[in-house]
């Protein structure tokens, strides 16, 4: 360098050649990570909703006359989807109480989100 010329100083080719890898790995981290935490975010939705659709569903039991012993498998609208609740109805004679197990699924997939039991007193039961 003479004196009196400026000098240009920049980045070399490796340089910059490293710094894109860097921020290309960088990327790609921050891209993986994002689509986990947003299927994570869509299970819990899910389950939420099933959770949802299960209290509903016994709320309309108790509001409703009494029930025997049984099964059967609703289609539900709800949340804009629909989804598929399976009761079941067992009557425990020894207990004084009728079970309700019901197990809430997504339509049309069919995998289980939600699953819940929960008890009625005989006297409310017709036999």
């Amino acid at each position: 360098m003479t004196p009196g010329s400026t000098a240009e100083r920049g980045f070399t080719l490796v340089e910059v050649l490293v710094a894109l890898a860097i921020f290309a790995v960088l990327a790609v981290a921050v891209g993986t990570a994002s689509r986990h935490v947003l299927l994570q975010t869509q299970q819990v939705r899910d389950r939420l909703l099933a959770s949802w659709v299960a209290d509903n569903h016994l709320t309309q039991l108790l509001l409703q006359p009494p029930m025997s012993a049984g099964q059967r498998r609703l289609e539900v609208d709800f949340a804009q989807r629909r989804w598929i609740l399976d009761e079941v109805r067992k009557t425990r004679k020894d207990a004084g109480m009728l079970e309700i197990r019901l197990r809430v699924a997504l339509m049309p997939e069919g995998s289980v989100l939600g699953e819940t039991t929960h008890w009625l007193e005989v006297e409310h039961v017709a036999e």
